[in-house]
């Protein structure tokens, strides 16, 4: 793993903390008096005995610590380096970080900086039990206001972040007053500041980040200011884990192969990503081949308390990757956010949100024999969908908490952006800090949590009575009543309970193209398909499993399922039962811990003789990244439109994600991945039907070879070892063999390669200047796309492979890239050139213009010509003529894919309507300067009768001060129409953003001023 170690520093790193918190509605504004000298904020309230006075002994502006502590210099070339306690990311930040006289007077004005505190007042003590102390914390109950001790142990984690950063500048004493009356406050939709205590991304959205940083170097360099400003200042995790594609399965050789393969597609990729580490501060990249990001976080990177220069506080986080969320089942506050968000993040910039309304999610009893942590997570995601939770905390309690194992919780907390939360959180408690020292923490630092999270009333303890908390609304969920269920075939919360399936799959076959349906005639749907596989005779009929993967970071970092997963196959083995060999099979766990016990409780073996050997660390299927099928299984799909299936241990399905040629794809737990692996179909009632013959000539059923919850917590009790976490992460620090021979620059400003198809300079800020652009509305826009619900960021922008005839593919072939070479649009997020022409090109993409034709193309309206939707938008931009997007309910759901706003930008949409949209996609296209607006409740195109032929003006005020969040705005076409919508800027911020044309821009001019 590597540190970022670049040799300079910013002269004005403080200034940088000056990055202005934008309250206001216009453009910059002069600052008002900083010095706070005869400042004294009171606070309203609604019963003056609930009042509290903070600290008001300000006599200027003082930096927030956890972002001033960044601000750090580090030697240039020094790879991590453990020494005592590899366990802390954190400790070896500091155990590398070189002295210099700047970082001494940096330090010196930080200790100042202490005294000069809004909430200095309440900075207590944490005692050491052996006397001493673990260092400073900003105490809750000192602030002795009783609505604290209601709020959820989530919300308490944004009012610490409030106080500690408080300046009364970026951060005010007003914000920290909403916090604290969140229950009056949270349905207002108020607005507040939050900062991160760290930044996490993985390389799919890692690489157009580090580009962004790089050409934002350049711009600010340009505007006459200093490149060094452009660098993190809180710390940034990246784990390259997305790259690895199951190209080779079945083999002991397997993994290697892949990595081969891995480094051979994206050397160019990982070059400047270790560039990248060296050049900016505080970035630590873990090498490909480690593991799943999200893993890596739980199991290693997660502090829950951090101790920075002795002050505590709560770990909290913000990902470039919706499923960070799984840190929530490890009581530390994280979510994902848009790649530009996370830049600003780094950057210094507080984040605006909307203060969260909090649903309570009550468990109680235990989950029946039989049932897993993935029935469970599809459960909740069912529920929690049809309650409505997008925007929210969801927060889980009750005594049924007991119940679940760190493991479990991870699963529920990481499929949060499936079931619409902005989070799934898991207070700490007793089953936390037994997890923090089984994965390696030392007795010292889980020490420290306990008694910093007690000190502050974050932890929960189960053995003492429970303060009543304040929810928003309440759900409760009996554990005893969830039953084994998979979940698909095209979305997620589409949940199948196991004994519904084989009716769901044939109703799925009659139903019309939809959601559950493929509209396959009956006398079609018994057709089998014979074919010739290596010589030996074989089958596919609809339902048939062509893909079975154990992967995802939702279900590889719970031991219990992959334990589970090794017995079903034990079982099978040991009964005759073998996978058929045209099922492309394939295991990549989330990290080498899994490895390990899977070796140790000899169930390894097992899963290799049934086809599931090892393929890699990394995403793979769950992402797309699932590898070409053989020739002859995919030639008898295509050529016989066959319904093939895959089935997953994922937490997405959307169809055209997980492989083209599988059109129905089930989310499982990895043991129930093995069953359906097995029988070979999803046309099977487990309850009545064998899964095969064995060796003695009788049936199998699935009851035969699944596990007892009696057995498996048997095999986890013995075969997984705190040892195990500690020998894994000590490894992936030295890197690999192929990481290691990655030679990169020393520069601190990248040197483009106008050759390069995966690295290139975008034109983001080609021609800015220090003015902001304004306001900017809409005028004669013709329709780029006319879409219904659920369009997604994998239709938007795809991550899997680039189909041989799109207008990427023809891109690179005139560059000389070999078919065989074209990797995934995921892997090429560093040249926009790729991914605008790969935007909006998912071969299942359904756009209304086409009259029912499926796939990546539009009409142009003013020539009625059928073109692939890049070149149609090239042509309308390059004869001057805006665009606009049509849209139904849930548009950008999925992933937190920053180019599913890029994109459409460079291909020049101006606006997007649509019915709703999911909460990442929607500020993604803020930051990018497109306008998101939505339909009023119960119209959408339809109803208003707009075919997507008209022309589209949207009207905008000249002056961003006169526009505000949230207003009407009137739509009219040339056919007479008009319409209004509901201009979805939420926050003055987001505006600001829009004045300036993007957030990025804004954040630049900003650092310039400095």
């Amino acid at each position: 793993m590597y540190l970022s170690t670049h040799s300079y520093t910013s002269p004005t790193s403080s200034s940088i903390f000056r990055a202005c918190r934008v309250r206001f509605a216009s453009t910059l504004s002069p600052p008002v008096n900083h010095s706070f000298s005869s400042v004294s904020r009171t606070f309203a309230r609604s019963s003056p005995s609930r009042a509290f006075t903070p600290p008001s002994n300000v006599s200027c502006r003082s930096l927030s610590f956890s972002s001033a502590l960044r601000s750090i210099r580090y030697s240039s070339s020094q790879r991590w380096s453990h020494g005592a306690d590899w366990r802390s990311p954190v400790s070896l930040r500091a155990q590398i970080r070189s002295s210099s006289p700047v970082l001494e007077r940096f330090e010196r004005k930080i200790a100042t900086m202490a005294s000069e505190h809004p909430f200095n007042g309440i900075l207590s003590g944490l005692p050491k039990p052996e006397g001493g102390e673990f260092g400073k914390f900003y105490s809750l109950p000192a602030l002795n206001d009783p609505r604290i001790d209601k709020l959820p142990y989530s919300i308490k984690i944004l009012l610490e972040s409030a106080i500690r950063n408080c300046d009364n500048f970026q951060v005010t004493k007003e914000d920290v007053e909403k916090i604290i009356d969140w229950e009056n406050s949270a349905p207002k939709q108020v607005e507040i500041p939050f900062k991160p205590a760290r930044v996490l991304l993985q390389d799919f959205t890692g690489v157009p980040a580090v580009v962004d940083l790089a050409s934002m170097r350049e711009a600010i360099t340009a505007l006459g200011s200093d490149a060094a400003k452009i660098n993190p200042l809180v710390p940034v995790d990246l784990v390259i884990d997305h790259s690895v594609q199951v190209d080779v399965a079945r083999s002991e050789n397997a993994v290697q192969a892949n990595m081969d393969l891995e480094f051979k597609r994206n050397k160019e990729r990982f070059a400047f990503l270790k560039w990248g580490s060296t050049a900016f501060q505080n970035m630590l990249v873990v090498p490909p081949g480690s593991g799943i990001v999200h893993q890596v976080n739980l199991e290693y990177l997660g502090r829950v308390v951090f101790n920075t220069k002795g002050i505590l506080y709560p770990d909290s986080v913000v990902g470039t990757d919706s499923h960070t969320t799984m840190i929530d089942g490890l009581g530390v506050a994280g979510w994902g956010v848009g790649g530009i968000e996370a830049e600003a993040a780094m950057l210094g910039q507080p984040m605006s949100m909307v203060l969260p309304g909090v649903v309570g999610f009550k468990l109680t009893g235990k989950l029946r024999d039989g049932v897993t942590a993935t029935d469970l997570v599809l459960t909740v995601t069912q529920m929690l969908r049809k309650h409505g939770v997008v925007g929210k905390f969801v927060e889980f309690y009750g005594e049924g908490m007991g119940q679940l194992s760190l493991a479990d919780r991870a699963t529920i907390a990481n499929m949060s952006p499936e079931y619409g939360a902005t989070m799934g959180f898991f207070p700490v408690d007793h089953v936390t800090l037994q997890y923090l020292k089984l994965t390696g923490r030392s007795d010292e630092t889980v020490a420290m949590i306990e008694a910093y999270l007690r000190a502050n009333r974050m932890f929960i303890d189960y053995n003492e009575p429970q303060e009543e908390k304040v929810y928003s609304s309440y759900l409760d969920l009996e554990l005893s009543d969830v039953e084994p269920c998979i979940s698909g075939p095209k979305r997620p919360h589409d949940r199948v309970p196991l004994k519904d399936m084989k009716d769901d799959w044939h109703s799925c076959l009659d139903n019309k193209i939809g959601f559950k349906g493929f509209a396959i005639p009956k006398e079609k749907q018994e057709k089998v398909v014979k074919f010739s596989f290596n010589g030996q005779p074989a089958e596919l009929k609809h339902g048939s499993v062509v893909i079975a993967a154990i992967t995802s970071c939702t279900n590889t970092s719970n031991p219990s399922v992959m334990l589970g997963a090794g017995l079903v196959a034990k079982k099978a083995c040991e009964l005759g039962l073998e996978v058929k060999p045209w099922v492309k099979t394939s295991l990549a766990p989330g990290s080498g811990v899994v490895t390990k016990y899977l070796l140790q409780s000899g169930l390894q073996k097992y899963l290799n003789q049934q086809g599931f050997n090892i393929v890699g660390y990394g995403c793979t299927t769950c992402i797309g990244n699932s590898g070409d099928l053989d020739e002859s299984v995919a030639s008898a799909i295509a050529d016989n439109d066959l319904v093939a299936a895959a089935v997953l241990s994922g937490n997405r399905n959307f169809e055209g994600r997980v492989h083209p040629l599988t059109r129905a794809n089930y989310l499982a737990s990895p043991p129930l991945v093995m069953a359906y692996a097995l029988a070979g179909t999803v046309d099977i009632d487990f309850e009545k039907e064998p899964i095969g013959t064995g060796k003695d000539g009788k049936s199998v059923y699935f009851r035969d070879i699944w596990p007892t919850s009696e057995e498996i917590a048997q095999v986890v009790q013995s075969s997984v070892l705190p040892e195990m976490f500690k020998s894994t992460y000590e490894a992936i620090t030295k890197g690999n063999e192929f990481w290691n021979q990655l030679s990169v620059p020393s520069s601190s400003l990248y040197g483009w390669d106008s050759d390069s198809t995966y690295i290139h300079k975008p034109p983001y800020f080609d021609g800015m200047t220090m003015d902001p652009p304004g306001p900017r509305g809409v005028k004669d826009a013709y329709c780029l796309l006319l879409f219904g619900d659920s369009i997604t960021t994998d239709h938007i922008s795809p991550a899997g492979s680039i189909q041989k005839d799109s207008p990427a593919a023809k891109y690179l072939m005139d560059r000389g890239v070999d078919r065989k070479d074209f990797n995934s649009y995921g892997s090429r997020r560093g040249n926009d050139e790729v991914m605008a022409r790969g935007t909006f090109a998912n071969i299942r993409i359904v756009n209304k213009l086409l009259n029912g034709e499926v796939g990546p193309k539009t009409v142009h309206i003013p020539t009625g010509e059928k073109l692939y939707v890049y070149d149609a938008a090239m042509r309308y931009k390059s004869s001057g003529q805006d665009t606009i997007v049509l849209a139904g309910a849930e548009y950008g759901s999925g992933s937190s894919r920053d180019w599913a706003a890029k994109g459409p930008m460079l291909q020049g949409v101006k606006a997007v309507i649509a019915k709703s949209f999911e909460r990442i996609h929607r500020s993604n296209l803020v930051g990018m300067g497109i306008l998101p607006l939505c339909f009023k409740a119960g119209e959408d195109a339809e109803t208003l009768g707009l075919t997507g032929h008209e022309r589209y003006t949207i009207d905008l005020p000249e002056k961003t001060s006169d526009i505000k969040p949230g207003q009407d705005i009137t739509v009219t076409t040339d056919n007479g129409k008009s319409f209004t919508c509901t201009l979805r800027f939420d926050t003055e911020v987001e505006l600001t953003y829009f004045d300036h044309g993007g957030i990025l821009q804004y954040v630049i001019r900003n650092l310039s001023k400095q």
